[in-house]
């Protein structure tokens, strides 16, 4: 991972958790890789972004105004929360979409907002992001939007496949979305991947040849001085 990278994590909230009204099977189980990712990219000073769906309750998203989900992470509700077991960080950029009433169309985290209100395509150019890391839920829905958005603005982008979860209300959605955003040019990764990246990194820095030198010379300079 390099300077202009971050880390998104898309709705990482209870009401996609088991328990919550519109439950990803299984997504709470990815908590714990996230929490490891997020650890990695804190150790390397990158940023972290967490989306949100903030809805008003009045949303034609939702099946009550003919929209085909029940209703879920209303604004300011419990649901909406993100699950308790992240361990986001105190500077955390929360990113909020969703939030219109009359549109059911807001998946991608490209349609979403910092909460000073900054549209998220301005924030990465203010910040010079390039490159993102996604993970998060759902795969076959706002992780997949925003993936093909990223990829269609620009940026690379990188899944982490590790920390993804799909709805799957027909049986493969994720696996297509999957190949769908690779097929648009992202590609994949795991934490075992990134960990041996930096690891590389960390023998290939200047800093750190620079060090190594300076021990080599000691050491012949060691095996001169010996009688």
């Amino acid at each position: 991972m390099q300077k202009g990278s971050a880390l998104l994590i898309v709705d990482m909230q209870k009401d996609f958790c088991p328990g919550g009204s519109l439950a990803v099977a299984g997504g709470d189980e990815i908590i714990p890789i996230i929490n490891n990712y997020i650890r990695l990219f804190q150790e390397n000073g990158l940023p972290i972004l967490a989306s949100r769906d903030w809805h008003p309750i009045t949303s034609v998203h939702f099946k009550t105004r003919g929209g085909i989900w029940p209703v879920h992470c209303v604004q300011g509700s419990e649901g909406a929360q993100f699950h308790p077991k992240m361990r986001l960080p105190e500077n955390v950029i929360i990113l909020s979409k969703g939030m219109s009433p009359e549109r059911d169309d807001e998946y991608s985290d490209f349609q979403a907002v910092t909460e000073q209100g900054v549209p998220f395509p301005e924030f990465l150019d203010g910040r010079g992001i390039s490159r993102l890391y996604i993970s998060g839920i759902a795969t076959d829905y706002c992780v997949k939007a925003t993936v093909i958005d990223a990829l269609n603005k620009g940026f690379i982008v990188t899944i982490l496949k590790d920390a993804i979860c799909g709805v799957d209300l027909k049986p493969g959605d994720s696996a297509r979305a999957i190949d769908e955003m690779i097929a648009a040019g992202a590609t994949l990764a795991d934490i075992d991947q990134l960990q041996k990246q930096e690891a590389t990194n960390w023998i290939r820095s200047p800093y750190l040849s620079c060090q190594n030198n300076l021990s080599m010379r000691n050491i012949e300079n060691n095996n001169l001085s010996k009688p």
